[in-house]
């Protein structure tokens, strides 16, 4: 409905102008580059240019934008707390209040706990799918690329957070609607506004704690 998109975006506007959200443009030498994407509908790889400045312009919203909460834990400031009951995560800040996002978590099978931390972090992240997923998935059919490059089409989105040295990342996602859900193979997904703020306020080495 375009009266709904219109008012997520205004919220968003509004938070953002107080303090409560930053919308963060892509990095401007990833604008207007050729990426190879591979084309699942017929098989075969094609080269399309790609403005990643428009692209995160874009709306991408979660259906439920970030908020401050209250914060009584004992993790320190710029931890990242992934509650997988709630399809929550809080980034603490340290002075008794934690932002909180909506999220997508793995599906029955792929739910993992533990503590990481972020090794690496990528602006319009390739995709390199693991060799379980892509024999799991040629077995329905679907045939994975080996590698995809970053782009509009790529399912790790706008940003990346990687893990430790397991597979999993706090990563973007092109299906906000998913949100809320168990979902995926292990990642944890956001919206890509919400994952372009975490990335521009989160360093290499700070926890993660999955619980």
């Amino acid at each position: 409905m375009p009266w709904f998109r219109a008012f997520r975006r205004l919220l968003h506007v509004a938070l953002a102008a107080a303090g409560l959200f930053a919308l963060a443009p892509a990095d401007s030498s990833q604008a207007g580059q050729e990426v190879r994407q591979f084309d699942v509908r017929t098989g075969k790889w094609v080269r399309q240019r790609v403005d990643n400045n428009e692209i995160a312009r874009r709306l991408n919203a979660a259906p439920i934008p970030p908020r401050i909460v209250a914060y009584a834990g004992k993790e320190r400031e710029r931890t990242i707390i992934v509650d997988t009951a709630r399809r929550r995560l809080l980034l603490v800040r340290g002075d008794g209040t934690a932002l909180e996002y909506m999220i997508g978590v793995g599906r029955e099978g792929f739910a993992w706990k533990g503590r990481e931390k972020v090794s690496r972090k990528a602006e319009w992240p390739s995709w390199t799918p693991p060799q379980e997923m892509i024999r799991r998935e040629a077995v329905k059919g679907r045939i994975l690329p080996a590698t995809m490059e970053g782009g509009p089409e790529n399912p790790l989105g706008a940003r990346a957070l990687y893990l430790g040295s397991t597979l999993y990342r706090i990563h973007g996602t092109n299906e906000p609607q998913t949100l809320g859900g168990a979902v995926s193979s292990g990642c944890i997904r956001m919206a890509n506004d919400d994952i372009i703020d975490l990335y521009n306020k989160v360093r290499i080495g700070d926890s993660v704690l999955v619980r």
